[in-house]
C-alpha cells in the first residue's frame, strides 16, 4: 500500500511539473509584434484570423465558439492572445481583471450606421445627431457610460420619444456588447441603441428595435424590413456597394487582448 501511495505521489508531482512548464513557456507580451508566431485565439466563423495574418503572418490560431471563450482562453493560459473587434475586447477586459487590450491595433476600421442607398435624408440626420453629440459633450458621456475602464456598462438613460411622425425601424444584432446587447431586464441596450433613440427623437419618431443575426442585417435593410442597421458594423468598400453608410461614429478595428 505504501508503494502505491508513493507511485501516486510521483505521478501527481510529475503532472504538476508539466502543467507548470506548459504555462511558463508563454512569453510576457508587451508589444503586438511579439505575437507573430504565437498562438492567438479567435471566434470561429469570423475573419479575425485573416486580418491577423495581414499583420502577423506567422501567427497560429486556436478557434473558439465565442469571443468571450477566446478571451477566457487567454486568461487561463491556453493562448497567448485573442483577436477581435477592439471595443468588444475592451468591454470584456473591463469585466475580467488580468486581461489587457494592447494599444497597437492589428487593423483600423470605421464603424457606422447603414441605410438604404437612396435614403440620403436619413443618413444626413444620423450624421447631424452624431455631430451635435460630439459638440455638446453627449458623445463623451456615452463613451464613459458604455466603455468604462472597469466593470460593466452603466444603465442606458431614459430617452422619451413622442413619435408623432411614425416609427423608425432599427435592425441590430444584440451580441455586440457594448454596442448592442441584452441587459439584465431582457431589453436590448447599448451604444448603438442609445444613438438610435437620439436619431428617432430628432425625427420625432418612435423607435422599433428588430433583433436578428448579424449576417441578416444587410439583406433586411435592402428588402425594406428595417430603415437602418447598426451593431458595431465596419464600413467597407464591399458593403458600401449595397448600402449607404453614415459618417463614421467610432474608430476601432481588430485588436489583441493579452494576459496582463
Amino acid at each position: 500500500m505504501t508503494g502505491s501511495f508513493f507511485r501516486l505521489l510521483l505521478v501527481c508531482v510529475v503532472s504538476s511539473f508539466f502543467m507548470l512548464s506548459g504555462c511558463s513557456k508563454r512569453e510576457k507580451i508587451t508589444k503586438l509584434q511579439q505575437l507573430d508566431g504565437k498562438e492567438i485565439a479567435v471566434p470561429t466563423g469570423t475573419v479575425a484570423d485573416k486580418l491577423v495574418l495581414s499583420k502577423l503572418p506567422n501567427a497560429k490560431f486556436k478557434y473558439f465558439n465565442s469571443v468571450m471563450d477566446a478571451a477566457l482562453a487567454v486568461k487561463s493560459g491556453k493562448a497567448d492572445a485573442a483577436a477581435y473587434d477592439e471595443p468588444i475586447l475592451k468591454n470584456i477586459a473591463a469585466k475580467n481583471s488580468g486581461l489587457l487590450v494592447l494599444p497597437e491595433m492589428i487593423t483600423t476600421d470605421n464603424y457606422g450606421f447603414a441605410v438604404q442607398p437612396n435614403n440620403r435624408e436619413l443618413k444626413r440626420n444620423i450624421d447631424l445627431v452624431v455631430s451635435d453629440l460630439k459638440k455638446n459633450g453627449g458623445y463623451d458621456e456615452m463613451m464613459r457610460r458604455w466603455f468604462p475602464k472597469t466593470g460593466k456598462p452603466a444603465p442606458m438613460p431614459a430617452i422619451p420619444l413622442t413619435g408623432t411622425k411614425g416609427v423608425l425601424r432599427l435592425g441590430t444584432s444584440s451580441v455586440t456588447e457594448p454596442f448592442s446587447f441584452v441587459d439584465g431586464s431582457g431589453g436590448i441596450v447599448g451604444f448603438d441603441i442609445e444613438l438610435a433613440r437620439y436619431i428617432a427623437k430628432k425625427l420625432d419618431m418612435k423607435l422599433e428595435v428588430v433583433n436578428m443575426e448579424f449576417g441578416a442585417m444587410i439583406p433586411a435593410l435592402i428588402s425594406g424590413k428595417v430603415d437602418m442597421i447598426a451593431a458595431c458594423i465596419t464600413i467597407t468598400d464591399e458593403r458600401a456597394k449595397k448600402v449607404l453608410f453614415s459618417d463614421p461614429y467610432y474608430v476601432g478595428g481588430i485588436a489583441a487582448v493579452i494576459n496582463d
